[in-house]
């Protein structure tokens, strides 16, 4: 069967990208891109349907959503259920979906020998999938599942207000998810059958010519394209034509108009939103991105600057939003402070003048230059990232794009026109703005509810005259454009790497620090990594220390923010944590990192209070903890875990106890004395030599130790920090049971933790290939057939270097006892999987770990992280992947069912567990009464408990201290 053959047309790619791209047109018309890449270790794919949630029939809402769903139970040639999925976990992959407005993206990746059957799985998705009416009821369950956990998040609930307020006749205006009335109980009521209607919808939609696949692979190029014509020329081609709604979905009664909403977490917010001419017209031109970049601009003269020095917001961004080929909108989302929302209309005003200065100074063209300059370095020097990512991407663009611009999509701004900008620029006035303004503060003060979301808002006209006169009372501010760029980097060239080391090396260690070290020796591109951890044992004496430590490295990144943000834009990003003491982390391009390294140590050592800023800097931090009660109930039992299991933590509500009282001069006080002894570590990496990286951690003492008042001194023996982790008594189920902290949150949640122990290759790999072994079997019968929930993982833990497993599981069907019995229940069914095993099996799982191992770092941020944990552990492992293969590779079926048996199996004399119950509203009534289960022990109060049980040894804080 021959292939049509597009002319080949060259595909812009970037410089350093060493990848063979073809593309090919099926005889079905199926449009296809295949990536030859002969150093993967992974293979993907991606298929992207040119239908979403738009398409939806009216009174069906979320089928398209509810079929993304069902392609993946079975289809004729695979029958058993949810074996796609299993696998590929199986073969060391992932698989997942997700449907947008206009298109639906089905993606997975694979181990390299396991590519060609899982693509010819995949294709049975587009060709003859079953969807057994069974499984459909029970489908619609997980869809259900999925809308329960976003019907108390902000940003679902914002993202649907925008929508409802739009024409009812447009398909923006549609609820896009799904639920158990929009797919079951109306369909039903209207005499529908909701599985006829998913096979209609199929049939009617998912034509070989709305579809493109990317291919990724490491095989030759004939193989792969004979490969893929043989699967994928039977998708039946109907030649549908692509969904199109002309008209916009906001009519002039949608515009003009200021909406008042209740959130649901503290903070107030402001979105601005214009409709505008979606740039996918003008992606060469780059109108939004030019304006997005200045309007949302954070250095001196920006209007994040002025309202930060009014202290009237803590955040801004500006830029397209919602785009589609036919309408889009430019939304400004501001952050404000509780000063800010008192001046809403100032800001507005603010806003407006900015874009007034932006219409008389007329469109420049050196920021144009600058901005596209930025542009095409990010692009010729950008990060290789996982397969399954960049697959997902291109897919997507192949919808959207001619084909010389699948990879670089709307990322190449390279053509100046000022006709097009200043368009868009016209199009952001106060006749046709939208502005959303949340906060808790109107409860009570609306009179109106989104159906979908139950939110609750009002609706004001507001004229252009209105806001004229919110322009003319602003405060009269100098607001400018940005200057040039100053971190903008020239020079690209690759430092020579004396020896390949595989390995960071101790390249120096004093009192004062240590350094690690590891040049780039596999991704030859002009970038660095920089960590600095800076230990402070009086940072974690108390829960003032800690709150306050917080508050240091926040103001800290307060100061350095109008200088830093221009190194953010040419692409030098920086962030400083807290954790025992705080952490500096700068990675991007080499060039000029040194620069603003020696800014930050420089801010750090001639800290002072800001009296202002600290107000506004304490009101964020104090909103942050507050909406800590607004977490879904599975991160809430995993906060938790962790308390339980982490020695010396501390719960956030200590820290919001303490906050209201905390005073500027009190963080004055306690900063000189935060430093005043402390070891900072130091892992550097990437383009940078080893005198470079030693001359860094020189200025660092120089500044902070050996100056003529030294800030800081070195730790005395006894306070080097360490990572304790609690070792749970054997034999025993631990229990402990809370209430969900937002009483509104009808979903429960069970984190069911089984500890196995401390860091050891033989010990680790069990664990591991166990938890491959087990992933998809518990993913299928906790989720698939009983479904519990949308969120069901069986994943490892590692605290500190302590190994264990854990099911995570949310549910409004069961409460936290009785998700407990179901993980019992398959542990025991599980049991007889794990010695039924066949040898080949066996096999079959441990060669997929391998390759999981095997796997090399994709970019210096992947493999950063990778040797940084081991530092931050102390484990110091650096080589464990080569130990941990060698282990697997001497590993037997029997030593596995030992394992469990030892450590997983139910009623193991030796097993450790921790069951961690959230009650949510729908369970509330059993949280009294389940603790008193008679085998398990309740945890009553967490210190108590952890201050009951024996330790582990830790790791960290063990090497190279001078002896007493």
């Amino acid at each position: 069967m021959g292939t049509e053959k597009i002319e080949d047309v060259e595909i812009v790619k970037a410089r350093t990208d060493k990848r063979y791209y073809k593309s090919i047109i099926l005889p079905n018309s199926l449009q296809l891109l295949l990536i030859i890449d002969p150093d993967t270790d992974k293979c993907a794919a991606s298929m992207n349907v040119g239908v979403g949630s738009f398409s939806d029939p009216s009174g069906l809402e979320g089928l398209a959503h509810f079929l993304e769903h069902m392609l993946f139970y079975k289809s004729e040639k695979y029958p058993v259920e949810d074996s796609y999925s299993k696998y590929i976990t199986e073969h060391g992959g992932s698989t997942n979906a997700f449907t947008a407005s206009e298109q639906t993206n089905y993606y997975f990746d694979v181990n390299k020998d396991g590519f060609e059957e899982a693509l010819d799985r995949f294709a049975q998705f587009f060709t003859k999938p079953l969807m057994p009416p069974d499984a459909t009821m029970r489908e619609i369950k997980a869809v259900d599942s999925e809308n329960q956990k976003n019907l108390l998040s902000d940003g679902w609930r914002m993202h649907q207000l925008q929508k409802h307020i739009s024409a009812e006749d447009h398909p923006y205006h549609k609820f896009s998810t799904g639920n158990w009335d929009t797919l079951e109980v109306k369909p039903k009521a209207k005499g529908l059958d909701t599985r006829e209607e998913l096979l209609k919808f199929y049939k009617e939609n998912y034509s070989a010519n709305l579809m493109r696949l990317v291919v990724y692979s490491n095989e030759s190029l004939d193989k792969i394209q004979n490969l893929v014509e043989e699967k994928f020329q039977d998708i039946r081609n109907t030649n549908r034509s692509s969904f199109h709604h002309p008209g916009q979905p906001c009519k002039s009664e949608h515009l003009q108009i200021l909406v008042r909403t209740v959130p649901i977490k503290q903070g107030h917010k402001l979105r601005i939103v214009w409709p505008v001419t979606p740039e996918i017209h003008h992606y060469m031109e780059g109108p939004c991105r030019y304006l997005g970049h200045l309007i949302g601009h954070e250095g001196e003269g920006s209007l994040y600057c002025v309202l930060k020095t009014f202290g009237w917001a803590t955040g801004l961004s500006a830029g397209e939003s919602d785009w589609s080929l036919d309408f889009s909108f430019f939304k400004v989302t501001i952050d404000l402070t509780d000063a800010g929302h008192e001046h809403m209309q100032d800001i507005v005003g603010l806003l407006f003048k900015y874009i007034e200065l932006l219409q008389k100074s007329g469109v420049c063209k050196w920021i144009f230059e600058e901005l596209s300059a930025v542009c095409e370095t990010k692009f010729h020097y950008q990060d290789k990232v996982p397969p399954i990512s960049y697959v997902v991407n291109i897919a997507s663009n192949m919808q959207q794009y001619p084909q010389k611009d699948w990879l670089t999509g709307s990322s190449l701004p390279s053509k100046f026109s000022p006709s097009v900008i200043q368009m868009v620029l016209d199009q952001l006035s106060p006749n046709n703005v939208r502005i959303f303004w949340e906060s808790k503060n109107f409860e009570g003060h609306t009179d109106q509810v989104e159906p979908w979301y139950g939110t609750a808002y009002s609706i004001e006209k507001i004229t252009d005259s209105v806001i004229q006169g919110w322009v003319l009372s602003a405060p009269d501010e100098n607001l400018h454009l940005p200057a040039p760029n100053i971190f903008i980097p020239t020079d690209f060239s690759l430092k020579t790497v004396q020896e390949k080391v595989k390995f960071p090396v101790l390249l120096s260690r004093s009192s004062y620090s240590a350094l690690w070290y590891k040049p780039d020796t596999l991704f030859s591109i002009p970038k660095a990594y920089v960590k600095i951890d800076f230990h402070c044992p009086y940072a974690g004496n108390s829960p003032e220390a800690e709150v306050l430590t917080h508050i240091f490295t926040e103001l800290l990144m307060d100061y350095l923010n109008e200088y830093a943000y221009y190194a953010q834009v040419a692409g030098l990003y920086y962030h400083i944590d807290h954790s025992d003491g705080f952490q500096v982390t700068l990675l991007g391009y080499n060039h000029k990192l040194r620069i603003l390294l020696e800014t930050i140590v420089e801010k750090i050592a001639t800290f002072r209070v800001k009296t202002d800023r600290f107000s506004v800097i304490k009101e964020m931090v104090t909103k942050e903890y507050q909406n800590l009660k607004y977490q879904q109930p599975y991160q809430q039992a995993m906060h938790y875990c962790s308390l339980i299991l982490q020695d010396q933590t501390r719960p956030w509500v200590e820290h919001l106890e303490v906050l209201p009282l905390l005073q500027a001069e009190d963080l004055a006080k306690f900063v000189p004395m935060l430093l005043s002894r402390t070891f900072f570590e130091c892992y550097i990496a990437g383009n940078i030599e080893s005198h470079e990286a030693e001359s860094m951690v020189r200025h660092i003492e120089d500044v902070l130790f050996k100056c003529p008042k030294p800030l800081c001194q070195p730790l005395f023996s006894s306070q080097h920090l360490t990572n304790r982790v609690v070792k749970l008594e054997s034999g025993i189920n631990f229990f402990y049971p809370s209430e969900g902290l937002n009483s509104d949150d009808e979903n429960s949640a069970l984190v069911h933790y089984i500890q196995v122990g401390r860091d050891d290759f033989k010990l680790n790999v069990k664990l591991q290939l166990f938890a491959l072994v087990a992933k998809q079997p518990a993913f299928h019968q906790l989720r698939s057939v009983e479904q519990l929930g949308y969120i069901t993982a069986l994943v490892q833990r590692n605290d500190c270097g302590i190994g264990g497993l854990q099911f995570i599981i949310q549910s409004t069907v069961k409460g936290p006892g009785d998700i407990g019995q179901r993980v019992e229940a398959f542990l025991k069914m599980f049991e007889t999987k794990l010695r039924e095993m066949t040898i080949d099996e066996f096999k079959s799982n441990v060669n997929a770990l391998i390759d999981m191992k095997l796997e090399k770092h994709k970019n210096l941020r992947e493999e950063s992280s990778f040797f940084w944990r081991e530092i931050n552990n102390g484990t110091l492992r650096f080589d464990r992947k080569d130990f941990e293969v060698e282990a697997l590779r001497q590993l037997s079926h029997e030593e596995l069912i030992d394992f469990f048996n030892e450590y997983v199996k139910i009623g193991a004399p030796q097993k450790r567990t921790l069951s961690v119950g959230v009650y949510g509203k729908l369970h509330s009534s059993e949280y009294k009464t389940e603790a008193s289960q008679p085998h398990l022990i309740e945890i009553d109060n967490i210190f108590s408990f952890r201050r009951s049980q024996s330790l582990y040894p830790s790791f960290k804080g063990l090497s190279g201290h001078m002896k007493l």
